[in-house]
């Protein structure tokens, strides 16, 4: 039943690939801003929030044509990039990964910056009266107890990464063997007479890959958690 075809497997492949560089990409942009967030206070923090959140009501292919209008060939940072650099999210699996990251990306700053907000203060107070400076406490305060929070967040991200599909087909459009990622090749086979055994096994894919993500990010949470408890 499930002897893939060199598409499928193509298509499996460059999901699993486009949802890691994304979400790895995002991650540490998302930690400065969740840390931020729950921490700093500036002007327009309001706004910013909202706007890293838009992907996350936004129907997903406004944001795709809002980074076509950006990060495309003829976009205003696309551009740029093209002429400097020669290079282009455009018709690309980068583009891929890009929409994909941008979509999970509100999921994993929601959960970081609900990790940070939860820490008790009085513990980097206790760090720092101990002689640890700012960045000594964060590396070995903060963020061990933010990991948990950090890890749902990369898993969140990843999960919404593997089933993007608007933003995606709409910036990068669905290109076999290059921007072809599940959702996009369940898409097409149920567009092709005959094709809807191909498009059943690649949802089944899917269905497997997002629990045994799920799954592997309970177990490995409730590890740290009692790691996190044996030190308090």
């Amino acid at each position: 039943m499930f002897g893939f075809s060199p598409d499928e497997w193509t298509a499996i492949l460059l999901s699993l690939r486009v949802a890691t560089v994304g979400t790895l990409v995002g991650l540490p942009i998302a930690l400065v801003a969740a840390y931020a967030l729950a921490r700093w206070r500036f002007p327009g923090k309001v706004l910013l929030d909202g706007i890293l959140h838009l992907p996350l009501v936004l129907p997903p292919v406004v944001t795709g044509y809002f980074l076509l209008l950006t990060f495309g060939r003829q976009g205003f940072i696309g551009k740029q990039l093209y002429e400097t650099l020669g290079f282009t999210f455009s018709f690309r699996w980068t583009g891929a990964a890009l929409a994909c990251g941008v979509m999970g990306f509100p999921l994993m700053l929601r959960a970081i910056r609900l990790s940070f907000e939860a820490i008790d203060r009085r513990l980097e107070t206790a760090a720092s009266t101990l002689g640890a400076n700012s960045w000594w406490t964060f590396a070995l305060v903060t963020m061990p107890l933010a990991l948990p929070g950090v890890l749902v967040g990369v898993i969140l991200c990843f999960a919404k990464a593997l089933g993007e599909f608007g933003a995606t087909i709409t910036f990068v459009s669905n290109i076999p063997g290059e921007t072809e990622t599940i959702p996009s090749a369940i898409y097409t086979y149920t567009q092709v007479p005959g094709g809807e055994f191909q498009a059943f096994r690649l949802a089944c894919v899917s269905i497997v890959i997002a629990m045994v993500a799920l799954i592997l990010s309970e177990v490995l949470n409730r590890r740290i958690q009692k790691r996190i408890a044996v030190f308090e």
